[in-house]
């Protein structure tokens, strides 16, 4: 019987994915572990090994293809003894039919998804679905959805005229739904009238491409399509922005003893032969004993260890830092998983590791997703200070700015000292003002007294 290989879902949040690379052709025989297919995901490069044993006989997504949905067939097998092209032929057929469907619909119509993105004062619960908001406004008494959203739907009491829809055509599926009810985004049933009496206003939604381009002397750009990457960042980003309850703290770190210290600590590596000759077994930066400081401040301050969800308050109870790491065409966060309790030495090799990897994208998915915290560093870029947006699950996340010689007053006396200002973003609903100030000033005291880092 043919077996049928499908479009694998390389992390929980993947959608869809870039068929990169076959690395068999038909007629070839692969077993369970053969890496047959390189799969592009919107951070990294990925492998993929057939399960079963048996005969390559179709290929039916080519090599290059993008946008390619999870689940959706992209080859069959021959089973052992079968032959293979009457399997392409027996099982291809139907499937084959239908694939097409389920790729080209969302690239059939990518302007409109984005053009008619909901305002997000509108409806910010349902932001994280581009697709179009008139949608389910021009359905009347009987939106556009699929028989599992409205069951989800009618058991929560969700008049569904009020959820945007991010399915073919902006239909609304079951995550939708689920968006709704978490974000409580969608009017109850009950209010369904009000919800349509109240559209979003037409001057609050984003311009279409067509309106912006006409602001433009024609030939006087280029149009650079969005990749898989990029389409994840503004997603996610303006979810996060949108639906998170961000509040700021800014406070000032006196480094002297800190980069004293980081230098006592270089200059005392032992070093080590490598294939480039003798190295140091490592080689701090000050972002490393950020992380380190970041760690332990959530180690002191375990009540702002969290995330938020609906139903529960997450406590965590290890400190993992994700850092911001920039790539061509985006960025992506690894994470020092239990930093709290690793050495300095460990997370500066474990980081040059993973930016590294993260560059060349051949990152798992289990190294950059989840995380406690995160830490964004601009310092090197000379920018003094500013507020980064939370990357949820997270509830903080902190933005660090350059080092400079500032004046300070110590009793009564001007003093040079080097001052980095950090701003800590927080998420009110799990952390508030009293609680994200008293993890401020728990990291502030591991910067400024640094040598507490070390045992």
């Amino acid at each position: 019987m043919p077996i049928n290989i499908t479009m694998p879902a390389l992390s929980p949040t993947m959608e869809e994915g870039n068929l990169a690379k076959w690395l068999v052709k038909e007629g070839d025989k692969v077993g369970p572990g053969d890496v047959i297919a390189e799969i592009e995901t919107d951070k990294a490069t990925m492998e993929v090994e057939a399960v079963d044993e048996g005969t390559v006989a179709k290929i039916v997504v080519p090599a290059g293809t993008e946008g390619v949905k999870v689940n959706a067939l992209i080859a069959i097998l021959a089973g052992e003894g079968e032959d293979a092209a009457a399997a392409a032929k027996a099982d291809g057929a139907a499937p084959k039919a239908e694939a097409p469907k389920e790729e080209k619909k969302p690239e059939a119509a990518p302007a409109p998804k984005v053009d008619a993105a909901p305002a997000p004062a509108a409806a910010p619960a349902a932001s994280a679905a581009p697709a179009a908001s008139g949608a389910p406004a021009k359905s009347g008494d009987r939106p556009f959805s699929s028989p599992l959203a409205r069951r989800i739907a009618k058991e929560a009491g969700i008049d569904l005229s009020g959820v945007t829809g991010s399915g073919p055509h902006g239909r609304v599926v079951k995550k939708d739904v689920e968006a709704a009810i978490s974000g409580g985004g969608a009017k109850p049933s009950a209010a369904a009238p009000a919800s349509a009496a109240a559209p979003a206003p037409a001057a609050a939604k984003p311009m279409s491409d067509d309106a912006v381009l006409k602001l433009f002397e024609q030939g006087s750009y280029e149009l650079v399509p969005h990749d898989g990457m990029r389409k994840t960042i503004a997603k996610r980003l303006l979810e996060a922005k949108t639906t998170v309850p961000h509040f700021y703290l800014t406070i000032d770190c006196e480094l002297d003893a800190l980069l004293a210290l980081r230098a006592q600590i270089n200059t005392a590596s032992p070093m080590i032969k490598t294939e480039k000759g003798d190295v140091p077994a490592y080689k701090l930066s000050v972002n490393d004993m950020i992380i380190k400081a970041m760690a332990l401040a959530l180690r002191d301050v375990p009540e702002a260890n969290v995330s938020w969800t609906d139903a529960n308050m997450v406590k965590h109870k290890h400190s993992d830092v994700g850092v911001a790491v920039s790539i061509p065409g985006g960025l992506i966060t690894p994470i020092i998983r239990k930093a709290e309790q690793k050495t300095l030495s460990t997370i500066s090799n474990e980081m040059k590791d993973l930016a590294k990897r993260a560059r060349d994208r051949k990152l798992k998915p289990e190294e950059y997703q989840g995380g406690t915290t995160a830490v964004s560093n601009l310092g090197m870029f000379g920018v003094k200070d500013f507020a980064a947006i939370i990357n949820p699950p997270h509830a903080t996340i902190l933005a660090v700015g350059a080092g400079e010689e500032r004046a300070v007053v110590r009793k009564g006396e001007i003093k040079i000292a080097t001052i980095m200002s950090v701003t800590l973003s927080t998420d009110h609903r799990a952390v508030d003002g009293a609680l994200g100030a008293e993890l401020a000033q728990a990291f502030k005291r591991h910067i400024e007294n640094p040598m507490g880092m070390l045992v």
